[in-house]
C-alpha cells in the first residue's frame, strides 16, 4: 500500500537521487545522535525525524546565496547547504570549531558563509528578521527570496501577525514556512488555533498561500521551486502550510506519551525517507546496492567527522575574549568640527545629522510610524521623502516588534537601519528583539546589528504615563547595546553621526522637552563625537554634579541661581559606554558627588554610578554619594503632579544639603 503518491514530473534521475541523498543524510545523523544521547555523549537534541522533506526540499529549491532562517528541527537545512559535519558536531558539543565559541547549542546560530540565520528561543522575531533580509534584497533589485521557518505553535505569537502584515504591505519576497507538525511541545493544534487551515490566515493579509504535503519530497521540491521562481520575478510574500508530524519529543527528554499511539502509527507509515526510498526502488532509479553504498558513505563521513570533533580540545574560558566579543569591532573615525556654524535647536541638529548620514551611506534606511510624508510625530524627518525617496524613508504599520526585527534583518543583509520609536515609551512592544536579538547577536555568532533605535523621551510636557518615560535603565542593564543620551544640539549631531557609523545596536535617547527649547551654535559640516567621552560643562572645587539629558539643564539652572557654588558639572552624553575616567578624576578632586537623573530612583543608572564611585573612590569622599531622581510612581499628566514627580524642584536643596555635610 502506498502511503505517499509521488510525481516526478520532468525531474532527471540524477535529481531524484540527489534529493534522496539530501533526505537520507540528516536522518542518519539523527539516528547517530539518538544513540549518543542514550550513551550520555550528547546533552540535548531536537529531533526532526519524519519532517526532513520540508527542510531538504526548500533548500534544494533555493539559490545558494538566498537566506534561509530555520528552526530547531531543520537539520536538513544545514546539511543541504553542505556545512562540514565536524563543524556541526562541534557546534552541538560546544567546541571552538563550531559557530558560537561554545556560547550557544543546537541550531541557535547563523553563518553568513552559508546564508543561514539561526533562531532564538523566542521564535517569533525571526519572521521579522526575514522581512528585513528580503527588504535589502528587494531594494538592491537582486531577484532573491528569503525563506523563514516557524511551527504551528509560534503562529500564535504576535510577531507572526506583524511580520506577515509588513511583508504583505511592502511586497517583500519572503517564503513563510509553517511546519504544522501537530504539537507545540505537548499542546495539540486544537488547543492552539480554531481556523481549519493555518494557510487560511493568509487571506487576512492579502497574501497567496498553499498547503503542501510536508512528507512528500517531490511535491515540496517541485511546488516550492515554481513558487520561488515566481516570487523572484514578482516580489511578494507567500505563506506555505506544510502538513507533517513530530514523531519524537519536543526534545528527547520530554518524550511523546501525550500522543495517541494510533496517530503515531499512522504518521510512521508516511515516513518521508522510507516512502521515497521505496518509490525510487520501484521505478528503478535506485537499487539496493546503490542504497547500501550511499549509506556506507554517509556512515563513514559521520563517524569520521564525529571523531574529529571528539579529538578537539574543550573550550578554555578566556575573560578578555568573552568581554571583547560582546560588541562588534568599531574603529572610531574622527571627523572634526568646522568653523562655520548655525544657531539651531536640538531637533534641527538631529535632523541635520540624519540628512548628512543619508548622503554618506547609500545603504542607510529609516523606518517608523508616520515618518515619511508626515515627517514623524516631531517632524525630525520632515522633507526627507523628497530628498531620499520612499524606499529609504519608510512608513511602517504600528508593529514595533516586527520593525525592530526587520531592522536586524536589513543589517544582516548588508544594510544600515534606523528605527524611530514614535515615543520612547512604545519601545516596550519592541523590547524582545532589542534585548534578545540585537544585543546578543554578535556575542552569539559574530554578526553585527547595525541598527539605531531613536527614542523621543522624557517629561516636562504633561504627556502622561505613556508618552513621558525616560527608560534608559532598561537598556544600560543589557550587555551588547550602546546607549546615547545627548543634552545639547552640538552633541546630538556628532553622536548621531557616530551612531550611524558604529555597527553595533545603539539606543539613542532624544529628550522631547529639549527638542525645541535648547539652541546652540552647531557646526554645519559633518562631524563626529566619540562614545564614552563625557563633557565637563562647568569646573569647580566644591562638588561633582553628574547628569545627562534634561538633568544637565536643571543643574545649570541651579548653578546659575547659586553662583557661589563652584562645581564640576559632568554631562555623561553616553551611558554605555560610560566615561568612568572622567567621573573618578572629578570625584578625586572635589571629594563630594551628587548624581541627578530624571528616571525614578530604584534601579536607575545613578545607583550604579554611585556604587562604582563608592568602590573606586571611597577614600577620597568627604560625604556619602547623593542621588536625586523622580519619585517611585508612574509619571502623571497634570502639571502639579508632574512637577512633584520630577526631581528638578528638589535638586537645589539636595545639593546644598550635600555641601553642608
Amino acid at each position: 500500500m502506498k502511503h505517499i503518491t509521488y510525481n516526478r514530473e520532468n525531474l532527471s534521475n540524477q535529481t531524484l537521487i540527489d534529493l534522496y541523498k539530501k533526505l537520507l543524510k540528516p536522518r542518519m545523523i539523527e539516528e547517530k545522535m539518538l544513540i549518543l544521547i542514550r550513551q550520555g555523549k550528547v546533552s540535548k537534541w531536537f529531533s526532526g525525524i519524519g519532517q526532513e522533506a520540508i527542510s531538504v526540499g526548500i533548500v534544494a529549491s533555493l539559490e545558494e546565496d538566498e537566506y534561509v532562517l530555520p528552526m530547531h528541527r531543520n537539520l536538513g537545512v544545514f546539511t543541504s547547504r553542505n556545512i562540514p559535519l565536524h563543524r556541526l558536531f562541534s557546534q552541538w558539543q560546544g567546541k571552538a570549531n563550531g559557530f558560537t565559541k561554545g556560547r550557544e547549542r543546537s541550531f541557535h546560530f547563523g553563518t553568513q558563509e552559508y546564508h543561514i540565520v539561526g533562531m532564538i528561543s523566542h521564535l517569533g522575531p525571526q519572521l521579522g528578521v526575514a522581512d528585513g533580509i528580503a527588504l535589502a534584497s528587494k531594494l538592491r533589485k537582486e531577484k532573491k527570496i528569503t525563506a523563514v521557518f516557524t511551527g504551528e505553535g509560534a503562529t500564535s505569537e504576535g510577531d507572526f501577525h506583524e511580520a506577515l502584515n509588513v511583508a504583505s504591505v511592502w511586497d517583500l519576497p519572503v517564503l513563510f514556512v509553517i511546519e504544522n507538525n501537530g504539537y507545540g511541545l505537548s499542546t495539540p493544534t486544537n488547543e492552539q488555533y480554531r481556523c481549519k487551515h493555518l494557510a487560511d490566515r493568509a487571506i487576512g493579509y492579502g497574501m497567496e498561500s498553499h498547503i503542501i504535503d510536508g512528507n512528500n519530497i517531490l511535491e515540496v521540491y517541485t511546488q516550492i521551486s515554481k513558487i520561488a521562481e515566481s516570487m523572484r520575478e514578482n516580489p511578494r510574500p507567500v505563506l506555505i502550510e506544510f502538513l507533517t508530524f513530530r514523531r519524537r519529543g519536543h526534545e528527547e527528554a520530554s518524550g511523546t506519551k501525550y500522543v495517541p499511539q494510533e496517530l503515531m502509527d499512522e504518521w510512521e507509515k508516511k515516513d518521508p525517507v522510507e516512502n521515497y526510498r521505496n518509490y525510487l526502488l520501484e521505478i528503478g532509479v535506485l537499487t539496493e546496492a546503490m542504497d547500501e553504498e550511499i549509506r556506507q558513505e554517509f556512515k563513514k563521513e559521520i563517524d569520521t567527522d564525529w571523531k574529529i570533533t571528539q579529538e578537539e580540545e574543550p573550550i578554555v574560558a578566556d575573560l578578555a575574549t568573552e568581554l571583547n566579543d560582546m560588541y562588534a569591532p568599531f574603529t572610531y573615525q574622527d571627523f572634526p568640527m568646522g568653523t562655520e556654524k548655525a544657531n539651531i535647536r536640538l531637533i534641527d541638529a538631529i535632523s541635520e545629522s540624519l540628512k548628512q548620514s543619508f548622503e554618506r551611506h547609500p545603504e542607510l534606511i529609516i523606518m517608523g510610524q508616520d515618518i515619511a510624508e508626515y515627517g514623524g510625530a516631531f517632524k525630525v524627518t520632515d522633507g526627507f521623502v523628497n530628498l531620499f525617496g520612499k524606499d529609504r524613508i519608510r512608513n511602517t504599520p504600528i508593529c514595533e516588534s516586527a520593525i525592530v526585527s526587520a531592522a536586524m534583518g536589513y543589517s544582516i543583509n548588508g544594510g544600515k537601519a534606523i528605527m524611530e520609536m514614535q515615543f520612547g515609551d512604545f519601545v516596550s512592544t519592541g523590547f524582545n528583539p532589542i534585548v534578545n536579538y540585537l544585543a546578543k547577536i554578535h556575542y552569539r555568532w559574530n554578526e553585527k546589528a547595525d541598527v539605531i533605535i531613536r527614542m523621543p523621551c522624557g517629561g516636562g510636557t504633561q504627556a502622561g504615563p505613556f508618552h513621558s518615560q525616560t527608560n534608559e535603565a532598561w537598556f544600560t542593564k543589557t550587555p551588547g547595546l550602546k546607549v546615547v543620551y545627548p543634552a545639547f544640539p552640538v552633541d546630538a549631531k556628532g553622536l548621531m553621526n557616530t551612531a550611524v557609523n558604529d555597527p553595533n545596536p545603539v539606543i539613542f535617547f532624544e529628550h522631547k522637552l529639549l527638542y525645541r527649547s535648547i539652541y546652540q551654535d552647531v557646526p554645519t559640516n559633518y562631524y563626529t563625537i566619540p562614545f564614552g567621552k563625557a563633557s565637563l560643562i562647568r569646573e569647580g572645587e566644591d562638588v561633582t554634579i553628574i547628569s545627562f539629558g534634561a538633568g544637565v539643564h536643571w543643574a545649570l539652572e541651579t548653578l546659575d541661581k547659586n553662583p557661589n557654588i563652584k562645581a564640576d558639572l559632568i554631562d555623561l552624553r553616553t551611558l554605555q559606554p560610560l566615561d568612568e575616567e572622567s567621573i573618578y578624576k572629578s570625584v578625586k578632586k572635589t571629594n563630594k558627588v551628587i548624581i541627578l537623573q530624571e528616571d525614578s530612583m530604584f534601579g536607575g543608572i545613578a545607583s550604579d554610578i554611585s556604587a562604582m564611585i563608592m568602590e573606586n573612590c571611597f577614600e577620597y569622599l568627604d560625604a556619602p554619594v547623593k542621588r536625586v531622581a523622580s519619585i517611585e510612581t508612574a509619571i502623571p499628566f497634570v502639571k502639579a503632579l508632574e512637577d512633584q514627580y520630577l526631581p528638578k524642584g528638589k535638586f537645589e536643596a539636595a545639593l546644598k544639603e550635600l555641601l553642608a555635610y
